[in-house]
């Protein structure tokens, strides 16, 4: 995510320089041949071209709302993620004690109760991001202008450098740990964890009938939430709306000199040469619209567009831990270049 006040110029004309170099080199080369061998029929009605080009700007705007939709639901996902961990938080203090006038266990032996919980869950936190930042093929993170944009401005995806294993270790137990790891969607197999452990704890009368109920609903909000993040990560932007729309910004980036010749030539044969930077910034411009549609529809791949879910997790962690009234409280993380992972 970009934590900055705008992208600045420089930075959207590196995002966008192949392809500007393109349409400048397409529309000369176009021009040239128009010019050269003074070939007129290659000069087309403005209207066909037109139309063509208000489909497009539909088609455009209509997968720009699909991905915003996409990102936002995303960033809501995550939004109730953190209320919940932090209601998670207050209940494993507060609802997991001794009865009253019943002297069960100590203190300090209710505190190792309400750690074991409040880890696992920054365990299932760590387990989730790990989940949705596995490279799909449909998404963009191969591209090169993505891999540019990381490498200039020394963004760092946390999860692909550090293995689960190494980030879950401080987490859960030896025996928690290569429990978990051995399942395939290790997530849901902690949040499975901690309801085993809210029944044991049911069992042992520190938790009364009320309390067990709310805290198994906290776990099953945190069940939807990964289900709903789930459903965003493993179901792409439909390929037919991103294929169909990216041929039809195409075919009208292509005919657009050919519509630009008889305007330009009015002015004289100099002012022809005016088609090659009209030309260029028309098809620039719906390119980049169509080319911020491809970087948006996918928020939990780390581009530099995308829900922040490594900060929003060390947040949750940072507010889990003075809850807990831990000493080492890690630092909050801050902006690379802007970027936020």
């Amino acid at each position: 995510m970009h934590a900055g006040k705008k992208f600045t110029f420089k930075q959207v004309f590196f995002w966008t320089r192949r392809e500007l170099l393109l349409f400048l080199i397409i529309a000369a080369f176009t021009t040239l041949i128009y010019d050269v061998f003074r070939f007129k029929w290659m000069a087309i009605p403005w209207l066909p071209i037109a139309l063509i080009g208000t489909a497009v700007a539909f088609l455009v705007g209509f997968k720009n709302n699909a991905s915003y939709d996409r990102l936002w639901e995303a960033r809501k996902i995550y939004g109730g993620i953190v209320n919940t961990s932090r209601t998670l938080g207050i209940m494993v203090m507060d609802f997991i004690a001794n009865q009253p006038a019943e002297n069960k266990i100590s203190e300090s032996d209710l505190k190792v109760i309400h750690k074991r919980i409040i880890y696992r869950h920054m365990a299932w936190l760590t387990a989730l991001r790990h989940q949705l930042r596995v490279i799909a093929d449909w998404e963009n993170y191969s591209q090169a202008h993505v891999k540019e944009f990381k490498d200039k401005y020394g963004v760092d995806i946390r999860e692909h450098n550090i293995s689960l294993e190494d980030e879950i270790t401080p987490y859960l137990s030896k025996q928690e740990k290569k429990y978990i790891l051995s399942k395939s969607n290790k997530a849901t197999q902690l949040i499975a964890l901690q309801s085993k452990d809210l029944k044991e704890l049911f069992d042992l009368e520190l938790l009364d009938s009320f309390r067990h109920i709310e805290l198994e609903n906290i776990l099953k909000d945190l069940y939807t939430f990964q289900g709903q993040a789930e459903r965003i990560k493993n179901f792409p932007y439909p390929r037919q709306f991103a294929t169909i729309n990216y041929y039809f910004v195409w075919i009208f980036i292509l005919l657009i000199p050919f519509g630009m010749f008889s305007a330009f030539e009015k002015i004289g044969r100099v002012g022809l040469w005016l088609t090659v930077p009209f030309t260029a910034l028309i098809a620039w411009i719906f390119h980049t619209m169509d080319k911020i549609g491809i970087a948006t529809e996918n928020p939990f791949e780390g581009g530099g567009n995308d829900v922040p879910i490594t900060t929003i997790s060390r947040a949750i962690e940072i507010d889990l831990k003075e809850m807990l009234d831990e000493d080492e409280i890690p630092e909050k993380i801050e902006p690379v270049g802007f970027i936020l992972t």
